[in-house]
């Protein structure tokens, strides 16, 4: 079993002047031979890795503090301690320093500022600093006291040696005394040297003085001595504060007497610091830093305290979590629970995981549950304060409580709508806690802090319950007041809660895609909030614009069809119109708007933009933004009408394959084919037919330019054929002159066959040969008419006749027997 008598954490005091946690461990003392000395060792109980190892020097100071701390100074600035889990820890530890240093272990500070071994050592070296010798604590002697004590202020070694002086033989008891004597006599003048000198004596920040002076039967008289402000005609009434109107009501039972005893010292002392002592001046703000550390410390002690009370939390959390506890009963005890909440933020993130962990056992969520309906505002705003505590600390757990809830089909309920019910119901004119709330419910659905484990995703999970059971309810106040063509209510408070919601929902769709998404479209969403881009708050209507810019920000082609459908440019028209050019927020974020679908380049919305919103817009000259906009609608079309002219070519012409096509003429037609389909995404939304002229036609140039490879191939085996025969019979063609008017002069595939049918029967090649070309071009023939080929002005058959005949001609002049092979009209 782990010794917890040496189990320690080690702190480190920071430039903040606050108290850095360096981890928890287990502390020893033992000799180092690199250090070549005994050395305090921390090794951290988690890996045993070591957190400290520190030489324990002959001349450093060490102190013991609340019987639990060591405190310690490593160079100028670097200030160590150790704060043990146990008393005897301390001690032990306590002892082993001492016996290095060879001190007495009762004192707790092992080093004064000169040493009597110094001085003997070094007789010949005169004293630069004398001890200090206190005058006799009495009334008449009180102004020698109060100038010796802001002398040794300014002089950091007569500093030590006051504070020394003033922990001896119990002389601030005594100065204690003279105070009671004092105010019984109304000296007013004593009194206001007693208030200079306890003034000043804060102000040597010593712990050793502080546990003094913040005892139990002292404490009071030291606030008494500083009510006496010289500069004040009255006294202040601090003590009476504090005994008669500040009431310790102990709402939970608590046996640990030094548990209750911590509680009273840190409220008297945090009230000292923050209400009695008056602000530091600009060279006295680090002159408290002991104090803080001392209110520090308490209050670790008092949460690790009340952790570890097992009764006390099972018995705290049994009443909050039972329905038939009384509202007021219920008020005093979640009071509690925030009063120990803000106690936990003062611990490191390591103690303050395991303090909510052991909250979040004990059921904190269900009791926060069951106590935000209070009427209470008090109440509400304490479940409000620690609901935040627990969900900046770990959204995780808030997550996961909900997901168990949705899944539980006894329990109606759900944290989740709770928290939106509190935030749309709060009455405070400034709506303090919707505005907590709202916080809250922004780092629950945040993804990025969202977890996904190999065998869950719960991002997945909570986001599906989250606009499925409480997004409807998140946005019933959006839609309430937005039913009209302008918004129902416009009292300030309505209006700032409908803020709010537009700030969530903005959230949202810049960080949930599709659930979001999915949820604008079928709801017709932003229809509804640029209802409010007529609202008379203008913080309203840059919310709702905001919305707006957040949608077109992810340039979704899905949004943008859906504002084009809806025409939902005119409510924003129309708020610009209406703020008739005047130089403001509203303005600018209206012609940022326009300038980011100019720069990016969104068609459909420039297209949509200039088409119905070009008569207003081209009035504005102020900016340039709508001057480019139009600039850049014009060259849209100019590209799109040059597209047009080339597509209304029928495709036989445009891509003639009466000659070779190159296969860069091929690149560029793909290329095209490609910005014709951006177009076409980009353009209506209209995607063409499988049977649509334009694309036909696009598969019979694709067909075109297969036939004529093939050509090539069967032209190079007709003319290695006719070379032949030219040596064996004398043959000059392949092809009889009557073959060719025949084919060109065919008009359907029945044409084709009665062609085919009237060749000789001793002619079989030419007869093969004329039958293969035949079945071409009646193919071709063929798709022409599905495309739906037109007559254009100055075409007729007469013509492709003519140059049909021509080829024929041509071809038959030639006597070489590298002949061409036969053109395809």
């Amino acid at each position: 079993m782990t010794d917890t008598r040496r189990r320690v954490k080690l702190y480190a005091l920071n430039a903040e002047r606050q108290w850095d946690d360096r981890g928890t461990g287990h502390v020893s003392s033992s000799y180092v031979d690199r250090l070549k000395g005994m050395s305090l060792l921390v090794r951290a109980e988690s890996d045993g890795s070591l957190l400290l190892e520190s030489k324990i020097q002959p001349d450093t100071a060490y102190q013991k503090q609340q019987d639990t701390l060591i405190v310690w100074s490593e160079g100028d600035n670097f200030d160590l301690a150790l704060s043990f889990q146990e008393k005897a820890g301390c001690d032990e530890i306590w002892e082993k320093i001492c016996q290095v240093q060879g001190k007495d272990p009762s004192v707790d500070i092992t080093q004064d500022v000169v040493e009597e071994s110094e001085d003997e050592r070094f007789e010949d070296v005169s004293d630069p600093a004398p001890p200090i010798e206190l005058p006799v604590p009495d009334v008449s002697r009180l102004e020698d006291l109060h100038e010796l004590v802001v002398s040794c202020l300014a002089v950091p070694l007569r500093r030590e040696k006051l504070s020394l002086a003033l922990e001896q033989e119990g002389y601030l008891r005594k100065v204690i005394e003279v105070f009671r004597t004092a105010e019984t006599n109304n000296d007013r003048a004593a009194l206001n040297h007693l208030y200079h000198i306890f003034r000043s004596i804060f102000l040597l920040n010593k712990n050793a003085i502080f546990e003094i002076l913040f005892a139990d039967d002292l404490i009071f008289d030291v606030v008494g001595c500083l009510e006496y402000e010289p500069n004040s005609s009255c006294p202040k009434k601090h003590r009476e504060y504090l005994k008669k109107i500040a009431h310790f009501r102990e709402v939970i039972s608590i046996g640990n007497i030094e548990l209750i005893s911590k509680i009273h010292q840190t409220y008297r002392v945090q009230y000292i610091h923050d209400a009695v002592l008056p602000a530091p001046t600009a060279f006295e703000e680090n002159m408290l830093s002991t104090l803080s550390s001392f209110i520090f410390f308490n209050k670790v002690e008092i949460v690790t305290l009340i952790q570890d009370d097992e009764k006390l939390l099972k018995d705290l959390f049994a009443e909050l979590t039972d329905e038939a506890t009384e509202d007021a009963r219920r008020k005093d005890l979640i009071l509690f629970l925030k009063e120990l909440c803000a106690f936990a933020q003062n611990l490191q993130p390591q103690a303050r995981e395991s303090f909510y962990k052991t909250l979040t056992n004990h059921g904190v969520l269900l009791a926060l549950e069951l106590s935000m309906p209070l009427p209470d505002p008090a109440a509400k705003s304490a479940c409000i304060d620690v609901l935040n505590a627990v969900v900046e600390f770990s959204p995780t757990i808030v997550r996961e409580y909900c997901l168990q809830q949705a899944s539980d089909v006894d329990d109606d309920t759900l944290l989740l709508n709770v928290i939106i019910e509190q935030l749309i119901s709060d009455r405070d004119p400034e709506l303090g806690g919707a505005v907590q709330l709202s916080g809250v419910l922004r780092l629950l659905i945040d993804p990025e802090n969202m977890l996904a484990a190999l065998n869950k995703s719960e991002k997945a999970d909570f986001l599906n319950l989250f606009y499925k059971q409480s997004m409807s309810l998140l946005i019933d106040p959006l839609l309430a007041n937005t039913q009209g063509e302008n918004p129902e209510k416009e009292d300030l408070q309505t209006a700032q809660l409908l803020w709010l919601i537009l700030e969530l929902l903005t959230f949202c769709v810049e960080h949930h895609s599709y659930h979001i998404k999915s949820y604008i479209i079928n709801k017709d969403l932003v229809r509804k909030v640029l209802v409010l881009m007529k609202s008379r708050h203008t913080f309203l209507v840059l919310g709702a614009l905001r919305l707006l810019r957040k949608v077109l920000a992810l340039k979704d082609d899905l949004y943008n069809r859906y504002i084009i459908k809806g025409n939902l440019f005119g409510p924003v028209i129309d708020a610009f119109i209406k703020n008739k050019g005047r130089y403001n927020l509203l303005d600018s974020a209206i012609i940022e708007m326009f300038e980011f679908i100019k720069s990016e380049d969104i068609k459909l919305l420039v297209s949509h933009v200039m088409e119905n919103y070009s008569q207003h817009l081209d009035q504005v000259t102020y900016v340039q933004t709508f001057r480019a906009l139009r600039l850049r609608y014009e060259q849209q079309q100019e590209r799109v009408k040059d597209r047009s002219s080339i597509d209304n070519v029928p495709a036989l012409l445009r891509n003639n394959s009466r000659y070779r096509r190159d296969p860069r003429q091929l690149d560029e037609e793909e290329e095209m084919w490609f910005n014709d389909e951006e177009d076409i995404e980009d353009g209506d939304g209209v995607v063409p037919g499988r049977h649509s002229p334009e694309l036909l036609g696009r598969k019979v140039d694709a067909d075109l330019d297969s036939i004529g490879k093939l050509l090539d191939k069967k032209a190079e085996a007709l003319a290695a054929g006719r070379t032949l025969n030219n040596s064996v019979s004398g043959r000059t063609t392949p092809l009889s002159t009557s073959t060719a008017p025949n084919i060109a002069a065919s008009t359907s595939p029945t044409s084709v066959t009665t062609t085919t049918s009237s060749t000789s029967p001793s002619d079989g090649k030419s007869g093969i040969k004329k039958s293969f070309f035949q079945q071409i071009f009646a193919t071709l023939q063929e798709s022409a008419t599905q495309i739906g080929l037109v007559d254009y002005d100055g075409d007729s058959d007469e013509e492709e006749s003519e140059e049909s005949n021509g080829d024929v001609h041509e071809e038959d002049d030639q006597e070489k027997p590298a002949a061409k092979r036969p053109r395809l009209t």
